[in-house]
């Protein structure tokens, strides 16, 4: 299986920010093609260990010959939101959990996986094409009041009315397919383009969001996250959009300052039960970087530390 080109987004940083213990036990929920999940295993001792998670068959396919002779890593084929099944025997004694968003550059690159708007292929778009329905069986079956619903909340559109009317119309003549099909009907509905960005650009994204259910796998994996490490381990999430990136940041205020109590409740601060503190400033990538991958550009990161008694600041 030849080894596909994927840079990995804030590749230095995020392993500076999670690997704190070269002999502990770190997850890695978004295993694509295998870049942070190598620069990690470079840091860890012959005592550590690595467990990556992909939804993408491909992506575990490639990555048990890429790793096949070591020992410390292992691949679980699922979605980090279930990562407390694949790490039960770890619960509570994890070092390091490192979640990487979006979609890898192999998935966007192949046109047969149907992500991409700029390639013709079947209109897809599942990360794991084992289950679940294509992105084309919910387009021409949703409703209209819930594709524009999508559009807006998933993709931020706000034509997102005008273009699920232009799909309605045109799947009853004839249903949707292939990926620029979609494409050309949405750019048609789109009277406004933003410069630099195909005026579909919202309208994939929010469809991949849903057809893959990212957020609610996201809010899942954070609150299971807490459970899963062990006080002072790290919690590294890389964001590629600003729904993302603003439940990350949410989470993470949250857990930082505790339950929210009624107001005039005679309790000291002390007694507030806090599970996480922030790290540093939220982490973008750096000019360098920024000129080689255009991918990094969106790219936000965000770290936090499990507090305990092993970990009171």
């Amino acid at each position: 299986m030849s080894q596909e080109l994927h840079r990995s987004v804030l590749l230095r940083e995020a392993v500076d920010a999670l690997v704190i213990d070269p002999g502990g036990f770190y997850i890695d929920g978004t295993f694509g093609r295998g870049g942070h999940s190598a620069a990690i295993l470079e840091r860890l001792s012959a005592s550590g260990r690595l467990l990556a998670i992909d939804k993408d068959p491909e992506a575990v396919a490639y990555g048990n010959e890429r790793f096949a002779g070591d020992p410390r890593l292992s691949i679980w084929h699922g979605s980090f939101a279930d990562m407390d099944r694949a790490a039960a025997d770890e619960a509570g004694r994890v070092t390091g959990i490192l979640l990487d968003l979006g979609v890898s550059s192999p998935q966007l690159d192949q046109a047969q996986r149907g992500f991409s708007f700029m390639q013709d292929g079947p209109l897809d778009m599942r990360m794991d094409t084992t289950h679940g329905i294509s992105a084309a069986e919910w387009v021409n079956t949703e409703s209209e009041a819930e594709l524009a619903r999508v559009f807006r909340e998933y993709g931020e559109e706000r034509f997102a009315r005008r273009m699920a009317a232009a799909i309605v119309r045109r799947r009853a003549e004839r249903p949707f397919e292939r990926t620029l099909d979609l494409a050309e009907v949405v750019k048609e509905a789109n009277p406004a383009w933003e410069k630099g960005k195909h005026p579909a650009t919202r309208v994939f994204q929010a469809i991949r969001i849903h057809v893959n259910g990212e957020l609610e796998d996201l809010h899942r994996a954070l609150d299971k996250s807490i459970d899963l490490l062990a006080p002072g381990g790290r919690l590294v999430v890389i964001s590629f959009h600003s729904l993302e990136d603003r439940m990350v940041k949410r989470f993470i205020r949250d857990k930082e300052r505790g339950p929210t109590l009624p107001r005039g409740l005679p309790v000291m601060d002390s007694q507030i039960t806090k599970t996480l503190r922030s790290v540093g400033k939220a982490v973008k990538a750096e000019a360098e970087e920024l000129g080689e991958n255009v991918r990094s550009r969106s790219a936000v990161m965000r770290v936090a530390e499990k507090l305990g008694t092993e970990a009171q600041p």
